[in-house]
Parts: C-alpha cells; structure tokens; sequence
C-alpha cells in the first residue's frame, strides 16, 4: 500500500492535513456500477454469519449461548478499521488501499472457510470485519472521481450497492449453507472477493503521486480536531446514530414475532423480508440528484418524516404482512436517503478530508446501529412489538427534532457548497 501521496496543508484550526488530491477525471456509469456491486459484496461478508451461527457453534463446538461472540467480533474488527484503515484513503492511493484490502480479505474468508478451531475462525472473522471497510475507502473513491455536481448521484448509486449487498447476504449465505454447508459461503464469498479484485485492478483509473506526505500520526491527530471542531460533522454523526438505531430498531426485533403465532415463519422467509428493503434502498439513489442540485437539507428533512411515518404500518405488523412490507420499503427509503445526502455533505464541504470524515461519520452509525439492536430486544422482551415501534417512533422523532434544530444553517451552507 505505498501508493500516491499528499501535500501537507494548514487547516483553519491549525492542524497539518493532506493537501487535496487531484481528481482522476472519470467515473463513468459503468464504473460507477462497478463500484456499488464491489461494495455490496464486501459489506456482505459482516453479515453472511447471521443466518449460519447454530451450524458454525455446532461444527467449531462453540456453546449456542456465546455464539453471538461471531459477530460480536467481527463488528469490533469492522469499528477498528473505520478508525485506523479508512483513514488512510486520504493519504495514500485508495486505489491500492481498496485493492490490497479485497486480496486480504479473500485470504480471510479462506482462512474462516477451512478453520478448523474456534480461535482460529473468530481471529479470521475479526479480520474480515476489519478488512469490510473497504467499502468506505471506495465510497470516498467515488466522491473523489465524480465531478463535483455529479457527486451527489454517484454516492446515491454506490450506497445503494450497499445497502442490496447487507440484505442480500443474508438471504444468499443462508441458500449456499443450505445446498453445501456453512463453510461453502465463506469460500464462495473468497473467490468471489478475488474475481471483484482482478476487475477493480483493470476498471480503476490510476492517481496521480505528489510530494511532502503527512505523517500517520498526523492523520490521526487531525481526525480528533474535526471531530471537536467540524460542526457539520456534528449534525450528520447525530443523524447517522439516529437513522441507524431506528434502522437496527426495526431488523433486529422483526424476526421475534414473525416466528411466532400466527406467522410462523422460518428464518429463510424471514430473510426474504430484506429484498422488500432493496426496494426502498434502489429508490434512495435519486436523492443523489437531487442532492447536486442543492436541496440536500430539504431531502434529509422529507426523508425524516417519511422514516418517523412508516412507523404506521410497520405497528400493523399482529394485522397483515402486507402492511409490515409496505412499512419496510418507506423505511429502508428514508434511511439510505439521508445516509446518501449525509455523505455528500460532509464530502463536498471538505473533498481532501474525505476518507477521515467517512470514517467517523461510519462510526455513529455503528453505535446508531448497536444500540438500536440492544435496545429492541430489552423493548420487545417488556412490551412486545408495540414497545419496538414506540423504540423507533422515539429514535424518528429524535432525528426530526435534530433537523428542525440545525435546518436554517444547513441551508446556508447548501447556498455555498451549491451555488444555482
């Protein structure tokens, strides 16, 4: 990974940053498809062990009541690498970053593929969740190649990409362990982590290299002071722990009264319940457009409501399945519509900061999405599916407060960052 360097540059708060890249010209449709497919596939692997973990405690001999540890471990990999490996993007080429890390993390999944010993596959799967972040440094990737009033669209695009490859997995890992084991989906996904890497080698323009690189320390040093200072940090972190509780709120709990009377379902057709999302997630990617045309505030506000709305028929759920799907495609739409305008604020307001702001702004989502998934299982277990739906109802609601709040100087900065 010693691909190109930056130039040092004083930020206003008197910390030394990478001086902004050159932009690559070229981000073509076809790319940018590449790209969201690529992503989907590498998010994928945090969640293909959560429809195998009773065949993996019982092959590895782990106790079905610490099993969870799978993924309590590849999430913490995954955390680790938003704060020390995403970063990166800004100071190296993510080129090479994103392309080092796809062949590492076939290596993983192999190594998780042919364990043998229960330390040997949570080591392996650390890594893989460590490794998953490459999703990140390609989204910055995106942003970097767009040009800036297609920005917005691309980002729409790839998200999309990843948000299809989180409910796909799970649907897909639980088709492959049926027909060929739990180990064939972590061998598939290998070989499949290697053939995204020979096309992303050969589709992905090189970067250009200057001089004077800023120290990784420094980098890191320079993530403390954004976060103290960067007040439109601030709001999108605040948004993306909100969204993403609700988000985890809603598909951590679902499962718990779909598999009980009167539904009754098995947890493959509960996992069908996630191609209902792709939906909404397909559809967030126009919020792109209408993001490079300056009315990302105004979005992020719609959005929000339409989230805190679809609360409605999602609390229909003891009446009819058909109001549960509607409410999941409203609520899959909302989410990845302020996730994609998020980005594309914080990318556009500081382009040469891009990889350090994705990162952290990664990390509220995954404390959004670990305290949703904590705090719904306690509200179900105290009051069932009305106390989750009160659980979301609170996040939404939480979340459209915080944009009434900060709404007037979001506008302005919009009215800079996207002069009409």
């Amino acid at each position: 990974m010693d691909g190109g360097q930056t130039a040092q540059a004083t930020s206003a708060t008197g910390e030394h940053e990478p001086a902004k890249k050159p932009r690559v010209p070229g981000l073509s449709p076809r790319l940018t498809l590449l790209l969201a497919a690529a992503c989907g596939l590498a998010v994928g692997n945090v969640y293909n062990a959560q429809p195998l973990l009773e065949a993996i405690a019982t092959d590895l001999g782990i106790p079905l009541g610490s099993v969870g540890i799978v993924g309590t471990v590849t999430q913490v990999g995954y955390g680790l690498g938003l704060v020390f490996i995403v970063p990166l993007g800004d100071l190296l080429s993510r080129r090479r970053l994103a392309l080092w890390q796809f062949t590492l993390s076939a290596a993983a999944l192999l190594v998780a593929g042919f364990a043998g010993s229960r330390t040997l596959f949570l080591v392996a799967a650390g890594m893989v969740g460590l490794l998953a972040v490459v999703v990140q440094v390609l989204v910055a990737l995106a942003a970097s190649l767009a040009a800036p009033e297609q920005r917005g669209r691309a980002l729409g695009l790839v998200t999309s990409g990843v948000v299809t490859g989180i409910l796909v997995a799970r649907v897909l890992s639980g088709f492959i362990a049926d027909v060929a084991g739990w180990r064939a989906v972590y061998l598939t996904s290998a070989g499949a982590m290697m053939a995204m890497a020979a096309l992303l080698f050969r589709a992905l323009p090189r970067e250009p290299e200057t001089m004077a690189p800023i120290t990784y320390a420094g980098l890191l040093r320079s993530m403390v002071t954004l976060l103290r200072h960067d007040r439109n940090l601030h709001v999108r972190a605040g948004f993306a722990f909100l969204i993403f509780a609700t988000f985890s709120t809603f598909w951590t709990a679902v499962a718990l009264p779909l598999g009980r009377e009167p539904f009754m379902l098995s947890h493959a057709q509960v996992g069908l319940l996630g191609l209902a999302g792709v939906v909404g997630a397909l559809a967030a990617g126009g919020a792109g457009r209408l993001m490079d045309r300056g009315l990302g505030t105004t979005i992020t506000g719609l959005a929000l409501g339409l989230m805190l709305l679809s609360w409605l028929p999602l609390a229909m759920l003891p009446v009819s399945l058909a109001w549960l799907v509607g409410g999941v495609i409203l609520l899959d739409l909302a989410v990845q519509a302020v996730h994609v305008t998020n980005q594309s604020l914080l990318v556009s307001q500081r382009p040469e900061a891009a990889g350090r702001l994705i990162g952290m702004y990664m990390v509220f989502y995954s404390l959004g999405s670990a305290t949703g998934a904590i705090a719904s299982t306690a509200a179900y277990a105290q009051a069932g599916w009305p106390g989750v739906c009160s659980l979301g109802v609170a996040c939404s609601s939480g979340a459209v407060l915080l944009w009434i709040l900060t709404s007037r100087r979001r506008h302005a900065q919009e009215a800079e960052l996207f002069p009409q």
